[in-house]
């Protein structure tokens, strides 16, 4: 089953978190917290240009946010690759489903786990979601075009409020994080992590749409327990959180010795028609 279901508590002053490239593979392994960025605190703002996620009053209170990365086999025909993308993107045509992109990774920001390709959908509540990774047309996409070409999947899903907009423009840029807390961690721990990029939120104009939240069903996350995602405008949008190395050190020395591990990817929504990967 491609969607596994995922709850997490999400706090309406949000967060990104963000990781700068990762060294050439001729360089050693660096610790799972050598990139770890938090910039500088930001609002969530409203879009103002193009593309932009505009609010609207059918935009609902709150929606399930549900995320799977993928990691393709190196030595898949690209024309598998492109048919399990499109034929993931067709299935936004299902009722349940509010919103859906899928494509590959703009770039990869973690070591210890790397991932290809992504899939983003929406949905109006946890049944909806349960009904879209339910649904025959679902489950025919995953058997016969996603299990056999890919190495790796991992899940998350939460409950974003008050996140705005739940169609998100094509070209618009994503920065997907996940955090995993150490072992032992409990709601002490856990809160100050979320209390922390909740408080991250007033640098970044740039950012259109921010949700964060908790784990609730750790089937396929790999342990990671706190997820987050941003988006913006464009990539130029993105490149702007890692040129604040300095007041993204000062937020990570606040976390650095909860966790356990990250991973962190960008994206770019791509034109409903033409996504491949």
């Amino acid at each position: 089953m491609l969607c596994g279901g995922v709850r997490a508590a999400v706090y309406c002053s949000t967060n990104i978190l963000s990781f700068p490239r990762l060294r050439s593979s001729s360089s050693s392994s660096p610790s799972p917290f050598k990139f770890f960025y938090f910039p500088s605190t930001t609002r969530l703002y409203a879009a103002q240009s193009q593309p932009s996620i505009k609010m609207s009053a059918g935009n609902p209170p709150e929606f399930i946010e549900h995320i799977v990365l993928f990691k393709v086999k190196p030595d898949i025909d690209p024309s598998k690759a492109t048919a399990v993308v499109n034929n993931l993107s067709s299935l936004a045509s299902l009722d349940s489903v509010l919103h859906l992109t899928a494509g590959p990774v703009l770039r990869s920001r973690s070591s210890s786990l790397t991932f290809t390709h992504m899939l983003h959908s929406r949905y109006a509540s946890k049944s909806d979601l349960d009904a879209y990774s339910a649904h025959p047309d679902h489950v025919a996409v995953v058997t016969n075009y996603v299990k056999p070409i890919v190495d790796d999947i991992m899940a998350v899903d939460w409950v974003a409020s008050g996140a705005g907009a739940v169609n998100i423009p094509p070209g618009s840029a994503m920065r997907v994080t996940f955090l995993k807390l150490k072992e032992g961690s409990g709601e002490d721990e856990k809160n100050e992590v979320l209390g922390v990029i909740g408080g991250i939120k007033e640098k970044f104009p740039g950012i259109e749409q921010l949700s964060f939240g908790e784990n609730f069903s750790p089937g396929r996350a790999k342990g990671f327990s706190i997820a987050s995602v941003a988006v913006l405008n464009g990539v130029n949008e993105l490149e702007g959180f890692d040129a604040e190395p300095e007041a993204a050190n000062k937020q990570k020395d606040l976390v650095r010795d909860k966790l356990d591990g990250v991973v962190v990817l960008d994206y770019v929504v791509p034109p409903p028609q033409t996504a491949s990967l």
